[in-house]
């Protein structure tokens, strides 16, 4: 069984993407930022030891949007929350080793997700952490693990993110692999050393 490596990526509309990072750059600059962040990550991440797949959204205008690479796999997120689409994405994943991941990681690269992999081998699930209390990606070695009711109640974009997901994963074998931020806020952009945005 291949593993694969699922990316969650928004179309990148001016005001519909990295809203938070509007106050600094702007509706159209932050879209620009998160545009070209997913193109360079996208780039990083194909490997021939996983499938890349894209789960995007809006679903119907991801699906033919010309926003990312023709070639690469999609699936609609579809609706819900973010739980409920990470849940949904998870169980739907082909057979195998799923790792899921955010498109705003500029540290990002084909080392960290095949650690994440190689940490299946023995543990039930993975998660990368993030130094604000969330984290930058979730995977599992089986889709049986996913449960009706994980990721409910996760308190999102806050620092109990991950607490409450690993809280939700009792009775499972959790790694935890790379310490790795996402950006959200200008201070998180500002923080990110140029050497670690092309990191492979």
């Amino acid at each position: 069984m291949r593993n694969s490596l699922i990316v969650m990526v928004k179309l990148p509309r001016p005001g519909r993407v990295k809203t938070r990072l509007a106050p600094a750059l702007g509706t159209t600059g932050a879209a620009w930022w998160y545009r070209h962040q997913c193109a360079a990550l996208l780039r990083r991440l194909e490997d021939p030891r996983w499938d890349l797949i894209l789960a995007v959204a809006p679903d119907a205008e991801g699906m033919t949007a010309r926003a990312w690479p023709a070639h690469l796999s999609r699936m609609p997120q579809g609706p819900g929350d973010l739980g409920q689409r990470m849940r949904r994405l998870l169980r739907i994943a082909p057979a195998g080793k799923v790792l899921l991941v955010g498109s705003d990681i500029p540290a990002l690269g084909r080392a960290q997700v095949a650690r994440a992999f190689a940490a299946l081998g023995a543990a039930d699930a993975v998660i990368g952490p993030a130094r604000d209390g969330g984290y930058w990606g979730v995977g599992l070695k089986r889709r049986q693990a996913v449960t009706p009711r994980l990721f409910d109640g996760v308190r999102w974009s806050g620092p109990h993110a991950r607490a409450d997901t690993l809280a939700g994963m009792r009775g499972l074998r959790v790694a935890l692999v790379d310490m790795l931020d996402d950006v959200d806020e200008p201070a998180d952009l500002a923080a990110v050393p140029r050497s670690d945005r092309a990191r492979r």
